[in-house]
């Protein structure tokens, strides 16, 4: 089955109901491919990987001097399910100039004076530039659903904070994504789907290697005791948010080879389905071009 294929597989259709039951995050394709076994199925993953990375280099190169168009990348998982290593290996290859990562932390006092959405819309790529949110506005409707005190603190105007207040939410991220795709920017959403005892080994993975305890901290810990309520809160939004204009695309994460080389394919294809050209030159302009370089040329002789 072609890689095209299996990643709509991924793919959460808009409208319907999200139960991550049914997608499996150690999905790694070797129920399709039995025949190579599953070192064979890695290989030929990683060879997807490294051929995405060099055509993702030149999409972006295409992308930066097309400058009609901007890419957004949302990242949104559980603890240790690998968006920074995604990161890390996807972008790898990709010039620094036209690409952007944006982490969100706890608001500033600021950022909490203003409406959620405002200190995100702030990082969002300009034309021909990639941006990229390690989580996103997106925890507007996870963490701060899964601990609903954390709304005290954004000084809302009195209320219920019921369904309809969730749904609100929703709409407002749906308008936001229909808006930025309407003016030129694509939106790619990514929820990488990390297993319990996936995330548990990774966990004590990071506790038993010294050089790994700067990646653990004990609110991971503490959050991962909230794991049906996350479980819901990202079933809900899931079902709410994949658009036909900005689909989500679950992604198994139990093996990081699959995360990695199905993120890097969806990029790269999607850079390349945009019409995209390097800038034409006016006629004008193709004459002071000739100028200069009879000019250069001459200094030389």
């Amino acid at each position: 089955m072609p890689i095209a294929d299996l990643l709509k597989l991924f793919r959460v259709k808009p409208g319907k109901t999200v139960r991550l039951s049914d997608f499996d995050p150690g999905w790694a394709q070797t129920d399709q491919l039995a025949d190579l076994g599953k070192k064979k199925v890695r290989e030929r993953a990683e060879d997807l990987l490294a051929d995405c990375l060099n055509e993702l280099k030149e999409a972006q190169e295409l992308l930066y001097a097309d400058n009609r168009h901007a890419l957004l990348i949302i990242l949104q998982a559980m603890d240790a399910a690998g968006k920074d290593g995604t990161i890390k290996h996807v972008m790898s290859g990709v010039n620094p100039q036209g690409c952007q990562v944006s982490s969100f932390k706890i608001p500033s006092a600021e950022e909490l004076d203003h409406t959620f959405l405002w200190r995100y819309t702030a990082r969002l790529p300009e034309r021909g530039c990639i941006g990229i949110f390690n989580r996103s506005y997106y925890e507007e409707v996870l963490v701060v659903r899964v601990h609903p005190e954390t709304l005290e603190r954004q000084n809302l105007p009195p209320g219920k904070r019921g369904k309809s207040f969730w749904n609100a939410r929703y709409d407002d991220i749906n308008a936001l994504e229909q808006h930025l795709v309407r003016n030129g920017t694509t939106v790619l959403k990514f929820f990488l789907n990390i297993s319990r005892e996936e995330q548990r080994r990774r966990f004590l993975d990071r506790l038993n290697d010294p050089d790994k305890h700067w990646k653990f901290s004990p609110a991971d810990l503490h959050e991962r005791g909230y794991w049906d309520d996350y479980i819901d809160a990202y079933e809900r939004m899931l079902s709410a948010t994949s658009t036909d204009h900005a689909p989500w695309y679950v992604i198994p994460a139990d093996n990081k080879w699959v995360t990695r080389a199905s993120i890097a394919y969806l990029i790269a294809s999607t850079i390349r389905s945009l019409d995209l050209a390097f800038p034409s030159l006016t006629a004008e302009r193709k004459q002071l071009m000739e100028d200069a370089r009879r000019q250069l040329a001459d200094e030389g002789q």
